[in-house]
Parts: structure tokens; sequence; C-alpha cells
């Protein structure tokens, strides 16, 4: 795959707890408290899980607006909401469970869980978490 656009994200500090990022265009700051959930003394800041369910969610409602525009439909104020569990796979590790809630006024029922379900095959972050996007890692040069 070759890719379209990159965008590209660093974080300073101690990560999800207390750490600072922001996108190389500097159009997004965040800074990062710990989750009482996860151990943390939760704060003011965001945290990972809380971006990917943004990111996720504006991701998905385009692919909606995509596919309806493939089927020759205007969809009125859609609304998605996305949320990101996260815990320990059994291998120790940690995992995402995610679930993707999808509102489509004006459309009946059967054509929203159609385009619902089209959306989420093209959807690129659903077919990252569901197929396993290639991701390295390595020390930076």
């Amino acid at each position: 795959m070759t890719p379209l656009y990159t965008a590209e994200a660093t974080v300073t500090g101690s990560g999800r707890a207390g750490g600072r990022g922001q996108t190389s265009d500097g159009r997004l700051k965040a800074e990062f408290s710990m989750p009482r959930e996860l151990g943390g003394p939760g704060g003011e800041g965001t945290n990972p899980e809380q971006l990917v369910s943004l990111g996720y969610a504006a991701c998905f409602e385009s692919a909606l607006h995509f596919v309806a525009g493939k089927h020759g439909r205007k969809l009125d104020n859609p609304s998605v909401t996305v949320r990101t569990g996260i815990g320990r796979g059994e291998g120790g590790g940690f995992q995402f469970v995610f679930d993707i809630e999808a509102e489509l006024p004006g459309v009946d029922r059967a054509d929203a869980e159609a385009l619902v379900a089209e959306a989420h095959a093209v959807c690129p972050y659903s077919n990252a978490f569901r197929d396993g996007a290639p991701a390295s890692a390595r020390l930076k040069d």
C-alpha cells in the first residue's frame, strides 16, 4: 500500500501518565493523564483511548458518507459514537475492544444497517483493527 497521506505526532514526557503530545503541524496538542480505572490519578488530560475513539468515530462517519454517496444517498446529520475499551489480553499484553454505534436520521432501519455494515468494511480504522495493520517499531537513528 502506498500512503496518500501520513499523519505524524510526537509524545514526550511520561506518555499516558503526564506526557504531552502534538501533531507535526501543531494543530492538535494534548496533555495526558492516566485514568483512575487504569490505576492512575485521573486528571484533566486526555488519554490514548479517548483519542482513538475520536479518530475512529470521525473516520467511520466519513466512511458512512462515502458509502451512502456510492448508493446515490445523502445522509442528514449522522452521528457516530465509538467506545474504546482496554484490558489485558490472554498473552499478557494489552488489547482494545471497540463498540461502534451509528445514528442515521431519516434512513429506515434495514438501509441504515446495510450502510453501517458497508462502512465497517471500508473504514481504515475498522480494517486496521479487524485485520491487523502493518506496524513497525524502531529506535530513531
